[in-house]
């Protein structure tokens, strides 16, 4: 692997020809080697039916070449023109009330409509032909932030034919379908396929299992949305990576799925956007309003990590404010080079800013870019310059080092939860984000795993929280681990049909778990029950029957956390403190190796490296490990938004 790289968010088609060549020479001044192009470009590639004007998108490739840079050219899916909305006015999707969405912004299409389906490929396949072997070209980005907006899910008729469509395929017989949705209950027998809706506009819920398959049909769409524009682009160019670029907490359909069709995945990192609409607790958001919270991004490089199979990018870095917040605040000073230079740490590729030059006009015109509009350097300019000048100093290569821990991260799970969560507030993600950060506060190296996960082998610890039913793979590897493993709450507690197992939850052998969750209690969220020892349990508590260790219970005896062998069940939703307790009493059972880092200094390791950052607003002393041998950038004194790289010892 090269050196990582940076990169810059490019729109030619919003500035005037002649300032182009300046634009390029200045990118390559800062140090940037990709520049992203095209994806919202559309009506400009094609002002009406069969019109193509490729002409400018060339000259721009050939002035970019020229400067050195290579080109990610995004297919402009993500916004069909209006002419194209005129050609099929039944393309655009409707919402779960039954509204249609209209033309004015983006997103505006049904991932469920084979006719735009078949014009995405239209237009893919004219610019492979147009620009695959320019000499600038580096790869190929598809769409643009599949799902944004909530356009995952449409309850269109083109949805409701193609679900009905994929029924058909899955189960074969409306009598399987009916025995494994249950719909002897409340009378919902089916006598055809074509009898069935979607899931709005009910009177009150549908049958869960129903819900479900409509989730795991839309995201199946977004999959054979993705694979026609892959085989397009890899079909003409297979040497170049195709790239698409997910989100921060977004879960409407299943990422592993859509990146069996990537080369690359990638994601869009904006820390300080992500914070303020997230349901974080008011005093987080205080106290990192202007650096963001510090594991959330780490997490996401490891989520997208495992999405692209060890291949991954940032493709839109956050540089400064953005527009789409309630708040919008300007991020400390250094954080956009911290930002960088942690997705480094993580095994990032490459790290592309958006944008190289702030919109004065439309939608985004209160978004920052590495420029003013202007054209003069804001402050993330310089930052991205120290960046490229200290990648090349370091001189970091390789993967990110492979993890002593894993949690297994599951979409459906995701989805099984908003479906049915029992506890309001209750989800998988937010189990696998609060193991995830009460790890990293220990310095350790974490890895996230796919439920298709066939062997934990290499692992110390692996956690499987909250997970909806276990599959085959997940089973096996289950079985043959040697490591200690962390399973719960809620953990197997329905089958893939989404009904409660014989056996009842955790649906584990009884010679590998011997537990069975009974009963279980959702507990009003503004109430607290106490654990014995420390911390609380809040919103979800399983009754259990065991014969294994009750390790830590609360006051009313209710067992907490079990284990049997190295198979440990956690039985409730805790607090920070509990889960904290919990994680660090798998640490010390497994003697695995921790750092004593400063209150809000996190840190991963990379390529004989261990690169140190600071999320906190006051400067930080590191404790230098004893398996360092010195510091390559910074020292022991990190200033806030500091970054610290210390190189290790060869094993």
């Amino acid at each position: 692997m090269s050196t990582p790289a940076l990169g810059v968010c490019y729109y030619p088609e919003h500035w005037p020809e002649d300032w182009w060549e300046r634009d390029a020479q200045r990118m390559a001044e800062v140090g940037i080697s990709y520049v992203r192009i095209g994806e919202f470009a559309w009506s400009k590639l094609e002002p009406t039916p069969g019109n193509l004007t490729f002409d400018w998108l060339i000259r721009s490739m050939d002035v970019l070449g020229r400067n050195g840079l290579k080109v990610i050219f995004g297919t402009p899916t993500a916004t069909p023109p209006r002419w194209m909305v005129d050609k099929h006015p039944d393309m655009l999707a409707v919402d779960k009330n039954g509204n249609r969405r209209g033309f004015g912004s983006r997103r505006h299409y049904d991932f469920s409509h084979l006719g735009y389906r078949e014009e995405s490929a239209r237009i893919t396949r004219l610019l492979a032909e147009a620009i695959g072997n320019h000499p600038a070209l580096g790869g190929w980005q598809t769409d643009n932030e599949y799902g944004c907006h909530g356009t995952t899910y449409s309850y269109s008729p083109a949805a409701k034919e193609g679900f009905q469509r994929w029924l058909a395929d899955k189960y074969g017989t409306v009598d399987a379908l009916n025995g494994a949705w249950g719909n002897v209950f409340w009378s919902m027998e089916y006598n055809r396929f074509d009898q069935i809706e979607l899931p709005n506009l009910l009177v009150t819920e549908a049958t869960p299992a129903h819900d479900l398959d409509f989730r795991r049909y839309s995201s199946d769409m977004v999959a054979a949305f993705n694979k026609v524009q892959y085989d397009i682009l890899k079909a003409k160019r297979p040497d170049l990576p195709v790239i698409h670029n997910f989100m921060s907490r977004y879960t409407e359909f299943d990422h592993y799925d859509v990146a069996e069709t990537l080369d690359i995945a990638s994601w869009d990192s904006y820390p300080l956007g992500h914070l303020a609409v997230s349901d974080e607790s008011a005093e987080l958001k205080r106290q990192y309003m202007r650096q963001g919270d510090p594991d959330n991004a780490a997490f996401h490089h490891d989520l997208y990590r495992a999405v692209g199979h060890g291949r991954w990018w940032v493709m839109e870095q956050q540089p400064g404010p953005v527009n789409w917040a309630q708040f919008n605040p300007d991020p400390l000073p250094g954080m956009a080079r911290l930002w960088a230079w942690e997705a480094f740490s993580h095994g990032a590729e490459v790290v592309t800013y958006f944008r190289w030059r702030q919109a004065p006009f439309a939608q985004e015109q209160m978004h920052a870019g590495l420029l003013r509009p202007d054209s003069e350097p804001a402050p993330a300019y310089h930052e991205a310059t120290q960046v490229a000048q200290e990648l090349k100093a370091v001189g970091i290569e390789g993967n990110a080092t492979k993890g002593r821990v894993a949690v297994v991260f599951d979409y459906q799970s995701e989805w099984a939860w908003e479906i049915q969560p029992q506890a309001k507030g209750f989800s998988h993600g937010a189990h696998v984000r609060a193991l995830y950060s009460a790890f990293r506060k220990h310095g350790i190296d974490i890895d996230v795993l796919p439920p298709s996960t066939k062997s934990f082998a290499g692992y110390d610890i692996v956690a499987i929280p909250a997970l909806f039913a276990w599959n085959d793979d997940l089973r096996t590897a289950i079985a043959e681990f040697e490591g200690h493993l962390l399973i719960g709450p809620r953990s197997g507690s329905k089958t893939q049909d989404f009904a409660i197992p014989a056996k009842l939850a955790p649906d584990l052998p009884s010679n590998l778990l011997d537990l069975k969750v009974t009963r279980i209690d959702s507990i009003d969220p503004s109430l607290e029950i106490e654990v014995k020892g420390s911390g609380g349990v809040h919103l979800w508590r399983e009754r259990i029957e065991t014969k294994a260790n009750v390790v830590i219970e609360d006051v009313e005896g209710w067992p907490v956390l079990v284990n049997q062998g190295k198979v440990y069940y956690l039985g409730a939703t805790g607090t920070k403190a509990l889960v904290q307790r919990v994680v660090d009493y798998l640490i010390e059972e497994v003697d695995l190796p921790v750092l004593n880092l400063p209150a809000g200094v996190r840190c991963r390791t990379r390529d004989g490296f261990r690169i140190y950052v600071n999320y906190g607003t006051g400067a930080a002393t590191l404790n230098q490990a004893s398996d360092e041998t010195g510091y390559v950038l910074g020292t022991a004194e990190l200033a806030a938004a500091g970054v610290t790289v210390a190189r290790l010892a060869r094993a």
